[in-house]
């Protein structure tokens, strides 16, 4: 069974017990815009909801599964309403300054990745190409990460001067060192180094993604799914006694300060970048 939604931004597919949900903006890298991101709830709701539904492979259609959070492109929708589906906090739409960030992105990054977290199904993330900050938020929700040998990582938003994305999983998912690290330079890491940092479980050939991703969920899906439920749960639950869940709300106060900073001394929220002055500075660096 197929399934589009939105303009097809989002595209689901069952193909036996498993779901499989798909971002669809290949010609903007699938750029996450509002429309993508309460898609993807949908379908993720859909997903949980369907009982012939044991386990959800998230993927990207295209080269590339994620560039990250829209921040140029003409379907960029700050500005339109969507009835908040992660918190309850009033719509961002005609207020003003941090009041409109700080409304926007509790409810569609930090609220959305902590929903979809919870999820009771397991999840894996089926990544090749470009995995950048608002894409790694999206592959760390993930039980599971599954990348093929082209795909690249990095968060390199430091270059805006605020640190890393809303969904600071950071010291979690990569240790202390290697998140400072990967923040302190803003460089792209290789799926190789993020299976040997223990951030992803498999790296396969890219013609090998997606079936490689589909049937491990095809294994998983055969344990009884309250069991599986129960055990993301109590795997979640320890990460969040570790301080995960604390951690993140404390660093989503910093990362609003620096816009904040930014739009008092800079000439707007992001430090003057957008989106193709971040690719032009991440290549020049990553030449030196």
């Amino acid at each position: 069974m197929t399934e589009t939604s939105d303009s097809q931004v989002v595209t689901y597919e069952t193909r036996g017990r498993v779901a499989l949900v798909t971002m669809n903006r290949p010609e903007y890298s699938n750029a996450q815009n509002s429309a993508m991101t309460y898609a993807l709830d949908r379908a993720f709701t859909t997903a949980v909801e369907d009982d012939d539904v044991a386990a959800i492979v998230l993927a990207g259609n295209g080269k590339h599964f994620s560039a990250g959070h829209d921040i140029g492109t003409p379907g960029r929708d700050v500005d339109a309403h969507y009835e908040n589906r992660a918190v309850l906090w009033w719509d961002h739409v005609r207020k003003a300054g941090g009041d409109q960030r700080f409304a926007r992105e509790m409810e569609v990054y930090l609220g959305m990745c902590r929903r979809w977290r919870e999820i009771p199904k397991p999840t894996i993330a089926a990544v090749q190409g470009a995995c950048i900050a608002g894409g790694l938020m999206l592959s760390w929700v993930c039980d599971l990460i599954v990348a093929s040998d082209d795909a690249f990582f990095s968060d390199p938003v430091v270059r805006m001067g605020i640190p890393g994305v809303e969904y600071f999983a950071h010291p979690w998912v990569l240790g202390p060192r290697r998140a400072k690290e990967i923040l302190f330079t803003g460089q792209r890491f290789t799926a190789e180094q993020a299976l040997e940092w223990g951030m992803i479980n498999r790296v396969v050939p890219r013609a090998e993604l997606h079936d490689a991703a589909s049937t491990l969920a095809e294994q998983i899906g055969e344990m009884p799914g309250f069991g599986l439920a129960l055990t993301k749960k109590a795997v979640n639950q320890c990460e969040d006694i570790m301080g995960l869940r604390a951690g993140m709300d404390s660093v989503f106060g910093l990362h609003h300060f620096a816009h904040s900073y930014n739009a008092e001394v800079d000439s707007d929220s992001l430090g003057g970048m957008d989106a193709r002055s971040m690719k032009t500075s991440a290549a020049a660096r990553e030449r030196t």
